[in-house]
């Protein structure tokens, strides 16, 4: 069952819920329990109705399993199992095209997210933003991770034009029609906080002190984190190529400099050595490859877009009524 199957399951129809909780998983059967009872416990209080999406990403644990028995008892849980780990930011994008309340909230599955802050960002819709995101006020990472991020978000804002808020992850609440404009962007590497930014509307953020993972270990490495950073960059800027321009231009004009001063004195110089040509070669050996690297991820993402695969194929899901033929 691939993605464009997903149109055959519903929860309920847009205005039935008031708040839809998409939540990506990715090897979490021993936190989603604790999961489940504090954020149940935070939207009672919070809103009148609401779904729980859980999306398991290829897990290599029995989170499906424990999701689907939680299920059995709580009908507002659904689940959505891949065929294999397609990554975070595919488990989102599942759980919003089936997403059916008239706000749609973004947790993650290790609570480093506090439920609790949920209906702080609910308040904020209410009194009517579109979209209210959570700012992290300190990071409990080590001073290197903590360095690296400062330094992305930074970078990252420097180079796209569209004004993207630090230290703002993918936790936030939208409305309904927020999330069908991020469910009409077809794009394969989606870097949805920069989706979100870049749809507009009136945006705030709301400033909490994160956690820590309850258990287990992250399922983001460097090179998940890296892979999303480039996404970040080269979905939403092309200043990179501009640079790269730039400097391919500065070169050549010192090259050409250059080259009429040595005409100027009859070529009457001698190099006293190799190591400066051959630094030079390296130079620019290296900008040459560098320049290269940053078109090819270019072209990797028109590549990607033309191939239309799906973003994600379903295994299995619990907690949908299948739709009739007919509709």
């Amino acid at each position: 069952m691939a993605e464009v199957a997903m149109s055959q399951f519903t929860t309920a129809s847009p205005g039935i819920i008031e708040l839809s909780v998409v939540i990506p998983v990715y090897n979490s059967a021993n936190i989603f329990p604790e999961l489940y009872q504090r954020l149940t416990a935070a939207l009672d209080k919070s809103v009148s109705s609401f779904e729980i999406i859980a999306v398991v990403d290829g897990c290599n644990d029995r989170s499906f399993d424990v999701i689907q028995s939680v299920a059995k008892m709580d009908k507002r849980l659904k689940a959505i199992e891949f065929s294999r780990n397609f990554g975070h930011q595919a488990a989102i994008t599942a759980g919003l095209s089936v997403a059916a309340g008239d706000m749609v909230a973004i947790i993650d599955d290790d609570l480093e997210d506090p439920p609790e802050v949920l209906p702080l960002l609910i308040e904020k819709i209410r009194d009517g933003f579109d979209v209210v995101f959570g700012i992290r006020r300190k990071r409990k990472r080590n001073w290197l991770q903590r360095f690296l991020f400062a330094a992305f978000y930074r970078i990252l804002s420097s180079l796209v034009d569209v004004q993207m808020p630090g230290d703002a992850g993918d936790f936030c609440v939208m409305t309904r029609r927020v999330v069908n404009a991020l469910n009409s962007m077809p794009e394969s590497n989606r870097y949805l906080r920069g989706l979100r930014a870049w749809a507009g509307f009136e945006q705030t953020g709301i400033e909490y002190e994160r956690g820590l993972r309850l258990a287990n270990k992250s399922g983001y490495n460097f090179y998940k984190y890296l892979k999303l950073a480039l996404d970040a960059v080269f979905s939403f800027s092309y200043k990179p190529l501009e640079y790269v321009a730039k400097i391919g231009f500065l070169i050549a004009a010192g090259s050409f400099a250059y080259g009429l001063y040595v005409i100027s004195v009859g070529g009457t110089i001698v190099a006293p050595g190799w190591a400066s040509l051959f630094v030079a070669i390296l130079f620019f050996s290296g900008v040459q490859l560098i320049s290269v690297g940053i078109i090819g991820q270019y072209l990797a993402r028109i590549y990607d877009e033309i191939k239309q695969r799906p973003k994600y194929i379903v295994k299995r899901t619990t907690g949908f009524e299948k739709m009739n033929n007919n509709r």
